[in-house]
């Protein structure tokens, strides 16, 4: 499997828009296991996103998907950046499937 864990920051005040987005395009994605979007609670402008894929190639192809793309493009002018990218090989976990591995 192969994972990430990102902490994006929303400019100002645009942390709800830009979670709407996020949530609004992280369905039928061939390969994802898990993505989960998070508010940061010490920081009203951050979220944290946490992926599993089983394997990266599938998450690549995710990227190039009409609708992550679509997404992609309306959230950029409200990304303020990106503070933290951690990929991961999961193991396993509650929701995950040992079998991916």
């Amino acid at each position: 499997m192969f994972g990430l864990i990102g902490k994006m920051r929303a400019q100002a005040g645009k942390r709800d828009e830009l979670l709407a987005i996020l949530l609004g395009s992280s369905s039928a994605m061939p390969g994802c296991l898990s993505y989960v979007i998070a508010k940061d609670p010490a920081d009203v402008d951050a979220i944290w996103i946490t992926e599993v894929w089983d394997n990266r190639d599938s998450h690549k192809a995710s990227l190039q998907l009409p609708e992550v793309q679509a997404a992609i493009k309306q959230a950029m002018p409200i990304i303020a950046g990106f503070d933290t990218s951690i990929e991961t090989e999961p193991v396993g976990g509650f929701g995950l499937d040992a079998a991916g591995r």
